[in-house]
């Protein structure tokens, strides 16, 4: 098969289009036909080698964590997929035109969505939900303020608060109001805004996806008792708010959340914008479009 392989860490030149072998799917594993990828966060810090910590690779290295396709075999002991399944999922090694995942965390894909376009949707609607869930817990007629609404995991995030009753205030920069009025949040701030976050009453969950002095400007407005839950990581200035309890998170491969979350976007109650669609072996600057931020999703299409 050709994928992008990394044989070691840099800029986006390190990601070479070539032959790579083909996976195989073991015990309870379904090999796939990869549609579409996209590109997160994840890939291009993983690529640089600034997560080698907690996320090493080992070399060759095929990096992508979004999976759209179509079932080409069904390992042993695999259940509820068949030859032909279209299915979605969270899973690592995307980057190619053939990807195994373990059965248990695929979801097969609602009918009437793009496949294609489908490849957007699984890590960030899962980190969005999980980031209120689990690490916000987050419950009826709390009031939930979500940093980086805009953004797919900022959206996903509003969403999942919204649907669990939740009073949502959706934080963004200046340039982005008009947009962040369309994501269905109760009430939309400016951060960058310092006169309106001064304003801002406490809250009882910070759902933050930004990172610098913006995430932590936001521990101050956390009500004492609440729950500052972040997926950029502690703010450096955590230790000054111990009545805050900060919550670091890693979205965990969840199929059942993935389904939630697509069929949401097939009802037209999320949308996870798609700013552009490039070829496979354009991954290098498909990752440096990203990384300079502002856009929305960037697929890669084998």
């Amino acid at each position: 098969m050709k994928a992008i392989v990394m044989h070691e860490y840099g800029g986006p030149e390190v990601l070479k289009y070539e032959d790579h072998a083909d996976p195989v799917a073991g015990a309870g594993e379904l090999l796939v036909k990869v549609a579409a990828t996209s590109i997160n966060p994840i890939d291009y810090i993983q690529r640089t080698g600034m997560a080698k910590a907690m996320f090493p690779l080992q070399f060759p290295a095929i990096l992508g964590r979004d999976l759209a396709g179509t079932v080409v075999r069904v390992g042993p002991g695999a259940q509820g997929f068949s030859v032909g399944d279209k299915v979605i999922a969270v899973t690592n090694g995307t980057y190619a035109e053939l990807c195994v995942v373990k059965a248990e965390i695929a979801a097969k894909l609602p009918e009437g969505l793009d496949l294609v376009d489908a490849a957007a949707l699984p890590l960030v609607t899962t980190t969005g939900n999980q980031m209120i869930t689990l690490a916000g817990e987050v419950k009826a007629g709390q009031t939930v303020l979500v940093s980086g609404a805009v953004g797919g995991v900022g959206r996903s995030a509003v969403f999942t608060a919204k649907e669990l009753g939740a009073t949502v205030i959706a934080g963004v920069q200046k340039k982005q109001l008009e947009e962040a009025k369309t994501i269905g949040a109760d009430q939309v701030i400016a951060l960058d805004d310092e006169e309106a976050l001064s304003a801002l009453k406490p809250v009882d969950v910070v759902a933050n996806a930004v990172r610098g002095k913006t995430a932590e400007q936001l521990l101050a407005k956390v009500k004492p008792g609440g729950i500052y839950a972040s997926v950029t990581g502690p703010p450096q200035n955590a230790k000054d708010y111990p009545s805050v309890r900060v919550v670091p998170m890693v979205s965990k491969q969840d199929g059942k959340i993935v389904r939630h979350m697509a069929e949401a976007v097939k009802a037209g109650r999320l949308a996870i914008p798609i700013d552009r669609k490039l070829p496979l072996k354009d991954a290098g600057k498909g990752q440096a479009a990203a990384e300079k931020g502002g856009i929305g999703k960037v697929l890669l299409i084998p």
